[in-house]
């Protein structure tokens, strides 16, 4: 299984959710690949952004490896999930993706524990506190449990 995680620049949210579902991975053994996208080129090449690393690491998770890149088209078919932190990351994914559009693979990430309610993963980057980020690291600690748990009853 092939899962991608997409925020807006690939530096706070998606890295998040890209080491803690790895670290998930990795706990349950599961072959499944992970990784994490934005939607924007902005931050392309860099790492995750620093208290994202903190934040992390504190939890015993490595992101200093990770590197920001942008969504393309071609992820839509090279990939099996990819979960998306808020409304607008789901819209600019449909557009990037253009004709390999597939909405069946397309979910908003805390939908795994609220079904139905697209709630967005706040973006840390506007508060900038290792708080913002601890809440950040627990809503997808939250969320990736449930995905592990449904994605592998599906594998």
């Amino acid at each position: 299984m092939k899962i991608l995680m997409v925020c807006l620049g690939n530096i706070c949210r998606s890295p998040l959710a890209e080491g803690v579902m790895q670290s998930l991975v990795d706990k349950y053994q599961l072959d499944w690949k992970v990784d994490s996208a934005g939607t924007s080129n902005w931050h392309e090449g860099e790492p995750p952004h620093r208290r994202s690393i903190k934040i992390a690491r504190n939890h015993g998770i490595d992101l200093s490896v990770q590197r920001s890149r942008p969504f393309t088209a071609e992820d839509m078919t090279e990939f099996d999930h990819i979960y998306v932190m808020d409304s607008q990351n789901y819209q600019d994914v449909k557009r990037i993706a253009g004709k390999l559009w597939n909405q069946d693979k397309v979910d908003l990430i805390l939908n795994a524990v609220t079904p139905g309610k697209n709630k967005a993963v706040p973006d840390p980057w506007y508060e900038d506190t290792d708080k913002a980020f601890e809440h950040v690291y627990q809503l997808l600690l939250d969320a990736c449990e449930q995905l592990i748990q449904q994605l592998n009853t599906q594998a």
